[in-house]
């Protein structure tokens, strides 16, 4: 088994339709004090701590001045104008700890040359390390590429979607029906995979060159053959809220799950154990024929077990012997009431017990498997139908405004941007969730089937600890019994010597 490393690299776009700002994340990255000229706002995080690094490559074409990170920005910040702009993209990626800060610095500004400076991408990364163990760094990608002469270029085009005649095609609006193409190919969802990919590779050739075993996979747990429930993204206000002490349900959940990915760890840990015993037993059965084909006893085999462990202790001191006796005789007779319990007298029965616990235990998985992922649909869910709700009435209200003279409509739109954007991510949502014709929001109900659903989990989270600790019992069982075989195994031996000499 090769070490794996902690993996993470998320990739997202900072837009100004979400309330954001290039200058801003720029400016809160780097710890700086710049000030966005498209809309007049100071960002001061001077007094930040924990900006270990900071650094801005450029493509060959792209104007020295860039290499002032407020110049940079305020360039992106002030070319686009729309409300909805993107204007940056923004990878974050935690750093191997097994790295020195040199290494960790010469592996992102590897990574950010080769896949994206060399695209013509301008990348401005900084590195964060509080020295709590995950050192990470910030990368800001410009979307939008640059000319030879170094100005801003278009991203994409509109083309007319043509008849098969290879005439254009009119809209009942008058208007033709046109289609993006994208000049770029950067905005193209597969380079997502590649880029984590990349990260996991050229990650791994610095741990290699290092002499660290440790690797790291950008790949899933399905993806990696790992049976285990995933978390899910907790997101800044979440994180934010736990550090200082205060419970969220996505923190709740993922505890959940961490929880039972632990018990199943445990359970397919001492389940591959009992097997390997029961294999062993069967591959010594095989090599003594003479034995009788019956299954053997197990209660025979405990009171083996218990003789030994009485004969072993005669070499100690009396008291010990005392106690080492009555440990051992609570250990068989625990053992003996849950066999009496269960109806378990044979090794073959055994081995039905411990496929019939193991079946059990992967079927409570599956369930809860299902289960999480349905509760994160109604996180997802209840979460847009408030926002769809709450920002209805604003939607509603720019709907009756017209501009005129006075702009109305504009200043509204403007002064409502951040209300109507949530609206809108919502209703997107909803709609491609939903089934037509829905007419209102089951919420309540929603909310309802998260509250059934998370109580139906933290039952099965106790089954699920009641199957590991009957595993438990029964490798407890089983270490009993394969003391009593190997003791009888050298017995045997010496009464077939013992026959041939006769």
């Amino acid at each position: 088994m090769i070490p794996i490393a902690i993996y993470h690299c998320n990739i997202s776009i900072i837009s100004r339709g979400k309330g954001k700002s290039a200058v801003a994340a720029a400016a809160y990255r780097s710890g700086e004090k710049i000030t966005n000229e498209w809309d007049g706002e100071t960002h001061d995080y001077t007094h930040k701590g924990g900006v270990v690094h900071t650094e801005i490559l450029l493509p060959p074409h792209a104007p020295p001045s860039f290499s002032d990170r407020a110049t940079l920005w305020n360039s992106v910040e002030l070319y686009e104008k729309a409300g909805n702009a993107q204007l940056a993209r923004e990878i974050d990626a935690a750093l191997p700890i097994e790295l020195s800060r040199e290494e960790q610095i010469r592996l992102v500004r590897e990574y950010c040359s080769s896949q994206f400076v060399s695209k013509g991408m301008c990348a401005d990364f900084c590195i964060h390390d509080k020295g709590d163990g995950n050192p990470h760094c910030h990368i800001m990608l410009t979307m939008r590429p640059l000319d030879e002469r170094g100005a801003w270029a278009a991203k994409s085009k509109k083309e007319y979607d043509l008849d098969e005649n290879g005439e254009r095609i009119r809209l009942p609006s008058g208007r033709y029906k046109t289609h993006k193409v994208d000049l770029t190919g950067w905005n193209d969802k597969g380079n997502a995979l590649l880029w984590r990919k990349a990260w996991a590779d050229i990650s791994n050739a610095y741990l290699e060159r290092a002499g660290s075993t440790e690797r790291i996979d950008h790949r899933s747990n399905a993806e990696r053959g790992i049976d285990e429930i995933p978390t899910v993204h907790m997101g800044v206000a979440a994180c934010q809220m736990e550090k200082k002490g205060v419970t969220t349900e996505k923190g709740e959940l993922n505890r959940n799950i961490q929880k039972a990915n632990r018990l199943i760890r445990e359970i397919r840990a001492q389940i591959g154990k009992l097997k390997e015993w029961l294999a062993g037993l069967l591959a010594e059965r095989e090599t003594a024929p003479e034995q009788p084909p019956q299954s053997p006893g197990l209660a025979n085999l405990l009171m083996k077990y218990l003789s030994i462990q009485r004969e072993k202790s005669r070499k100690y001191s009396q008291s010990w012997q005392r106690q080492h006796v009555a440990d051992e005789l609570k250990t068989v007779s625990a053992a003996v009431n849950y066999l009496s319990e269960h109806g378990i007298s044979t090794l073959a029965e055994l081995d039905a017990a411990l496929s019939s616990v193991s079946d059990n235990a992967y079927s409570i998985r599956a369930g809860m498997k299902t289960a999480e992922q349905r509760m994160k649909e109604l996180q997802k869910l209840i979460e847009c139908g408030k926002n769809y709700t709450k920002y209805k009435p604003v939607r509603d209200q720019l709907k009756t405004l017209k501009n005129g003279w006075t702009s109305k409509r504009d200043k509204y739109e403007e002064a409502h941007r951040a209300e109507l954007a949530l609206w809108e991510a919502a209703s997107r949502y909803l709609h491609a969730k939903l089934p037509k014709g829905t007419k209102s929001l089951p919420i309540a109900e929603w909310e309802q089937e998260y509250a059934t659903l998370k109580a139906q989990d933290s039952e099965d989270y106790a089954k699920l600890k009641a199957a590991c600790a009957e595993v438990a019992e029964l490798q407890k069982i089983r270490k009993c019994v394969d003391v009593a075989l190997r003791a009888e195994q050298p017995e045997q031996s010496r009464t077939k010597r013992h026959d041939l000499d006769r």
